[in-house]
Parts: structure tokens; sequence; C-alpha cells
């Protein structure tokens, strides 16, 4: 299929601010990389319009059914996700174009104190049961507050005094020009991240050949092992984002280093194990390490609920 065209590419994305600004950001870079305009599609997800907890409305991609339906109607060219809420299994006639340079896939808490410093009994907000169980294991005197809403809107909690911290992703706070309001940002070693978190996900139609090798100027080949590993985990795992999962991966000396950990919602329990390899072997070392969790019962921790 052609991608020829005398207008400029549609790219379509969520319409926060966080996701206009990291796909003005794709766009910009692909402009500069290929010489292509880029115009931006606002397009509206069931993530957006629900409140109810991710978990609560089929987790994994609810921000992304609806960009993938625009791309494979035509109506828009490609479309950019936060490659933390693409489902792990393929969609039929859906391509990964690219995976540019990887932001700090870092969680950062957000409030006036450290995670140490705040009271006994602090309210904590965070929609993901991810972060739920590793805040647990670190205090497990935490009042744990489930939130949902892009990032001003909790940010406003802590600064309204309804809650004393919240926790976000690092990436997305720098993108928005928000890192003023973090007071930690947790080493993997305190809290693993999301697979793919800090990471973009640019996708097309799969026939568009001409479309994907344009689109994989701004693909990093390091970025799309180590998320290759991350995500990898997550897949052998049967988990999505309603599971309290949390992997990293990074490439040091020729050698991919991955971590992944599957803690127990109430933060008593965890397997956490490590694995590395050559890069190229990403996958497979995902695979062996998830393995390896099943067998010391990580799917029992990932079965039991609060």
């Amino acid at each position: 299929m052609s991608t020829a065209s005398t207008g400029p590419l549609r790219l379509g994305t969520r319409k926060s601010l966080m996701a206009t600004t990291q796909s003005g950001l794709v766009a910009d870079e692909v402009t500069r990389l290929t010489g292509h305009a880029v115009e931006l599609v606002g397009v509206t997800t069931q993530g957006d319009v629900s409140k109810a907890l991710l978990a609560q409305i089929g987790g994994t991609g609810v921000f992304v059914n609806a960009l993938r339906d625009k791309i494979l109607s035509g109506e828009v060219d490609f479309a950019v996700h936060s490659l933390k809420d693409l489902p792990t299994s393929e969609t039929p006639g859906i391509a990964l174009a690219a995976t540019p340079v990887r932001d700090d896939p870092r969680d950062a808490l957000c409030g006036p104190a450290k995670l140490a410093d705040l009271p006994r009994g602090a309210r904590v907000g965070t929609g993901s049961p991810r972060r739920v169980a590793q805040l647990r294991a670190l205090r497990p005197d935490l009042e744990i507050v489930p939130i949902r809403g892009n990032a001003d809107t909790r940010l406003r909690k802590v600064a309204d005094g309804e809650l004393d911290a919240i926790v976000l992703a690092h990436a997305g706070l720098r993108r928005i020009g928000r890192l003023d309001a973090v007071a930690e940002v947790f080493e993997p070693d305190q809290m693993l991240p999301a697979p793919g978190q800090g990471s973009l996900a640019l996708e097309c139609h799969a026939d568009r050949d001409d479309l994907r090798a344009l689109l994989g100027t701004v693909d990093d080949a390091a970025t799309r092992r180590t998320v290759t590993a991350e995500r990898t985990v997550l897949a052998v795992l049967e988990a999505g984002c309603s599971a309290p999962v949390g992997t990293y991966a990074a490439e040091v000396d020729e050698r991919l280093h991955l971590t992944a950990a599957v803690v127990a919602y109430d933060g008593s329990r965890q397997v956490r194990l490590s694995a590395s390899g050559h890069p190229d072997a990403a996958e497979q070392i995902g695979r062996d390490l998830a393995h390896r969790l099943l067998a010391q019962g990580a799917d029992q921790l990932m079965g039991e609920r609060d």
C-alpha cells in the first residue's frame, strides 16, 4: 500500500495535554528527519471518557483501541501511544513501526516530602495496582487512594490537601513541564516501573511499507530491545495493567540486564528475579525470566486480591 500523498501525514493522538505534547515531539522529529509535514488529529478513547479505574474498564487497551480503529479505517496515517498502554498481543493489520529513544522510565513521588518523610497513615494516590503493591511493600502504614484523571487533575489533589502525595511517571511529568512537583524519584530497586514506561510507540497500518520505513527513521534499536524484554515478561505472565508486575531492562557493556517482580497486593511478599544476556536475545531473556517467576509462584501472587 502506498503512502504517497500531497498533504501532511495525519498523526492520531489522544487529546490530553500529555498525549498531544508527546505526539507533537514525535511529529517534530519525523519532520526533521524526513521532511514530511505532520498534523495532529485528536481522538477520544474509552479510557478518556470513563471515570472508572483502568482495571474495571478492561485495563490495557482502553487508551489504544480507538486510535487503532482510525488507522485501520484510513482516517489517520499513524498513531503515537505511551508504550506501557499497548496490549502485548498483536492486532491484525497494525504494525509497531518505531520506538523512539526512551525517556526516564522511573516513577516519581509528587508532594511536599519524600516517601520516608510522609507522616504515618499518609494518603497517597495512584490508580496502578503495580504502584499500590510496591508502595505497600515500602510503607505498609500508608493509606492508598485510587485516583484517575490527567496529571494536572491528580497534582491538584495534592495542592488542595485532599492527598498527601501521588505517584506518576517521571517521563510524563517532564514532558508537560511539571518536574517542580517531584519530591522523589524512585530507583528501580525501590519501585520497578511498568513494562515500557517512559517509551513511546508509533503504530501504522501493517500494509503501508513506505510509511513503516519512513517512521522507522525515529526508531531506536536499544529502546526496542529493552522494552521487548520487559513486555515479553508481561506477555508470558499473561498480565496487564491490572496486575502488580514491574520490570526494568537496560543495556550495559553490550549486555542486556533485566529485572522483574510480581508483588502481592498487600505488599507483604514478592517474587523478584534478574537475568542478563546478549541484547539480540531480548525476547528470549524476557521469556526465560517470566518462566522462572512462574516457577516461584508469581501466578499465585497475581491471583490474590485485598
